[in-house]
C-alpha cells in the first residue's frame, strides 16, 4: 500500500506541475488589452529608417503614397517572440501600363535584412489587379547571439514596403498601403542562455526612445518598448519544464526504490532447516 501511495503522490505531483506549466504558457499567449485589433493606428508612413512611423503589435497602420515611394514602419519585438508582418497595397483604378512587383522587407535594429521563414515577401500584381497582398514571418527572436551570426535580436524592427519593378509610365500613381504586424510567444523551446546588455533600439535609450533633431514631429526613429517592458530573455517557461522534469525524476527514483527493496524485514527460517 505504501508503494501505491508513493506512486499516486508522484503522479499527482507531476500532473500539478504540468498543469502549472500549461497555465503559464496560456497566460503568455494571451494578447494584452492594449494590443487590441481595434486600436487606432497611424495613417502615414515614414520615408526612411530615421523617419519610420512607430506601430505596436496588432495595431493596423495605413498610408497613402505614390507608386515608387519607400514606406517605413517600426515596431518592438522582444526575445522569444516570432513576428509576422502582413501588407496590402490597393492599386489605382486608372489604367496601368503593365504588371507591378511589390516587395515587403524587414530589418532588425542593426538594419540587417532578416530572412522570412515563410510568406509571400515579393509578389507581382497583374495590370488589371485591384490589390496585392504580401506577408513575412520572421525567425524567433533570440535573447543573445554570436557577433558573426545574423540571428534576430530583441529591439526595433523596421518594415519597408515598396515597388521593385513596374513600367516607367506608372511611377507616381496613387496607392494605399495597409500594414499589420503581430507577435507570438514561442515558449522556452527556443530560449537560449545569455542576454544582450540592451535591446537594439538605434538612436534612443531603452527607457525613453527619442527622435533625433532631423526627425519630423509625430515620428520616431525607434520603436517604443513592448507592453510590460523588455524581457531580454531573463525568464522563459523552460525553467518550469526543467524543474518539473527534475522533480518527476526524483519521485520516479523513490518509487523504484520502494518497489525493489522489498518489505525490509528478513524472512524467518524455520529451526533445523
Amino acid at each position: 500500500m505504501r508503494t501505491v501511495r508513493t506512486l499516486m503522490t508522484a503522479v499527482l505531483a507531476g500532473a500539478g506541475l504540468f498543469a502549472m506549466t500549461g497555465t503559464a504558457l496560456a497566460d503568455t499567449d494571451t494578447p494584452s488589452p492594449s494590443a487590441s485589433a481595434d486600436a487606432a493606428g497611424p495613417t502615414e508612413a515614414g520615408t526612411s529608417f530615421r523617419t519610420a512611423t512607430a506601430i505596436k503589435p496588432d495595431q493596423p497602420a495605413t498610408a497613402g503614397a505614390s507608386t515608387g515611394d519607400y514606406l517605413y514602419w517600426v515596431l518592438p519585438v522582444d526575445a522569444g517572440q516570432r513576428a509576422t508582418v502582413k501588407a496590402k497595397v490597393t492599386l489605382p483604378e486608372s489604367a496601368r501600363h503593365g504588371a507591378a512587383t511589390w516587395q515587403l522587407d524587414v530589418y532588425d535594429g542593426l538594419r540587417r535584412r532578416q530572412a522570412c521563414m515563410y510568406g509571400a515577401q515579393t509578389k507581382a500584381a497583374a495590370k488589371d489587379a485591384g490589390s496585392v497582398e504580401l506577408s513575412c514571418t520572421l525567425r524567433t527572436v533570440r535573447s543573445w547571439a554570436e557577433p558573426w551570426a545574423n540571428d534576430p535580436l530583441p529591439g526595433s524592427y523596421y518594415i519597408r514596403l515598396t515597388v521593385v519593378d513596374l513600367p516607367q509610365e506608372d511611377l507616381g500613381l496613387p496607392v494605399r498601403a495597409e500594414v499589420r504586424a503581430s507577435t507570438a510567444d514561442t515558449g522556452g523551446a527556443h530560449a537560449v542562455d545569455g542576454a544582450l546588455a540592451a535591446p537594439l533600439v538605434p538612436g534612443a535609450s531603452t527607457a525613453t526612445p527619442q527622435a533625433d533633431a532631423s526627425t519630423p514631429p509625430g515620428k520616431t526613429a525607434a520603436a517604443h518598448e513592448p507592453d510590460g517592458g523588455w524581457s531580454s530573455g531573463r525568464w522563459s517557461d523552460r525553467w518550469l519544464w526543467t524543474a518539473a522534469g527534475g522533480i518527476l525524476a526524483a519521485l520516479a527514483g523513490i518509487a523504484g526504490y520502494q518497489l525493489t527493496r522489498g518489505s525490509g524485514r528478513p524472512s524467518r527460517v524455520p529451526p533445523g532447516a
